[in-house]
């Protein structure tokens, strides 16, 4: 999905929940979303702040959720390179009981833990499939930023079902 259709699609979701982006204001977890400069990130929409507040509106977050999705996922194979800027507050979100969507935002914490795998430079197959890490610094800067909070991580995987869910989180945050 190409940066017109994030934005195309985040603009919708405003249209449909006009209140919900109010939803998340004063929540400690997104201290500072705001600051960062989404929109320097390839492929990355600036109003990324307009879902992570609306992940705390009860009726809207499971769009919110979706669409955010879209947004830090380039492909089915490739997270954007924003996801290193925005995982800190998927996790401290994650990490809050009272966030509606929290289930939500545990599958796609894990699903970008499973993205920042690091790339055998020695598969060519997985090389040309998925880029080299060289090509890719977002792998190892999620990595980094899963165990700058490996303590939230440590928690959140204990609350996974099943165990690959949890050895992925785990492994990202070089619990193991």
């Amino acid at each position: 999905m190409g940066l017109a259709a994030k934005e195309a699609a985040i603009a919708r979701f405003v249209e449909e929940h006009p209140r919900a982006a109010d939803a998340g204001r004063g929540h400690p977890a997104l201290r500072g979303c705001e600051d960062v400069r989404w929109s320097e990130y390839p492929e990355c929409p600036a109003a990324i702040p307009v879902l992570l507040h609306a992940l705390l509106d009860p009726g809207a977050a499971p769009e919110a959720r979706r669409v955010l999705t879209n947004s830090v996922l380039n492909s089915v194979r490739e997270m954007n390179a924003a996801m290193p800027a925005v995982l800190p507050f998927l996790l401290r979100l994650a990490g809050d009981p009272h966030v509606p969507a929290r289930e939500d935002l545990l599958r796609l914490v894990v699903a970008a833990a499973g993205f920042s795998k690091p790339v055998d430079a020695g598969n060519e197959g997985m090389v040309q499939w998925f880029g080299s890490d060289e090509d890719h610094p977002e792998r190892a800067q999620c990595r980094a930023v899963f165990a700058e909070h490996a303590r939230v991580v440590a928690v959140l995987a204990e609350q996974l079902d099943g165990p690959h869910y949890r050895l992925e989180l785990r492994q990202a945050a070089g619990l193991l």
